[in-house]
């Protein structure tokens, strides 16, 4: 039994790797990680996933944020407001879950993640330009309004935050992938943490297991951005199209077919009711 957990934490530990190496650059660890859990800690309470889940992630989200911080020029009077908005309103979102189904989304996000990475495609400049393009007032403005739906759309559904959050900095802001990408991780940081003080006050983490997926996490969150920032935007771009075209996969399957993860769904429902 020691063995085969043992053997189950080095896999976990693997996948927190990959999950923090590909979300510190565009975001999207989540599809990585949270199967990864569901598979090898199939006796976990649902609870128990999600919080250990979200320990290893915001591990490496804040490792990232850091690394960004030192390297790439952030514009923290748009990116703190929406970083706030971000922290309350993802609260707000997981308590809207008692009263809505999140299911009823799916088809909506599946749309728009389909236009996200059509667009980014045709437009092959996209993202590869550093213009900001709003006035000060107005990028305050725009920040806090879209971590408010941000934040309120993470605690609420979730999948595909990060990739929503480069697109809209791109292009309304006019930031290039690597800035968009390191202001992402700010709003995602703020978005994680609110959701984990609620699964540390409920006793939902497996430290066990989250501590040494946190230490894997923080690794390939590490070697993550130092990829980005040396190889630049037209390796983030390429690397996001080929995320977004994951997470379409994911909703597409989990939408149209799938019943076991449709079954997922309905009881990660049940449970989030409890807020």
């Amino acid at each position: 039994m020691a063995r085969q957990f043992v053997e189950e934490i080095i896999y976990l530990c693997l996948f927190a790797f990959m999950a923090g190496f590909i979300d510190s650059v565009v975001g999207g660890g989540g599809l990585i990680q949270l199967p990864a859990l569901l598979i090898f800690l199939p006796g976990a309470p649902l609870p128990a996933i999600f919080g250990t889940g979200k320990f290893a992630g915001i591990a490496g989200t804040t490792a990232a944020m850091f690394r960004y911080v030192r390297s790439v020029q952030i514009n923290y009077l748009a990116i703190l407001p929406a970083a706030a908005a971000a922290f309350i309103c993802s609260f707000l979102g997981a308590r809207a879950l008692s009263h809505l189904d999140a299911s009823l989304l799916k088809p909506l996000i599946l749309v728009l993640l389909v236009l996200v990475a059509v667009y980014t495609f045709i437009k092959k400049d996209f993202g590869t330009l550093h213009a900001p393009k709003l006035t000060e007032a107005k990028e305050r403005l725009y920040g806090l309004l879209i971590g408010a739906v941000i934040g309120f759309y993470d605690g609420f559904f979730g999948p595909g935050t990060g990739s929503f959050l480069i697109f809209i900095f791109i292009g309304l802001f006019g930031f290039n992938f690597l800035a968009a990408s390191a202001a992402a991780k700010v709003v995602n940081v703020a978005t994680n943490l609110s959701a984990l003080l609620y699964f540390g006050y409920k006793g939902y983490i497996l430290y066990e297991v989250a501590v040494p997926m946190a230490v894997c996490s923080i690794i390939g969150s590490q070697l993550g951005t130092r990829t980005a920032l040396k190889r630049g935007t037209a390796f983030v771009r390429v690397l996001f199209l080929v995320v977004v075209s994951g997470i379409i996969l994911k909703f597409a399957y989990d939408t149209y077919g799938g019943g076991e993860l449709a079954g997922l769904a309905t009881v990660l429902s049940t449970w989030l009711n409890e807020f």
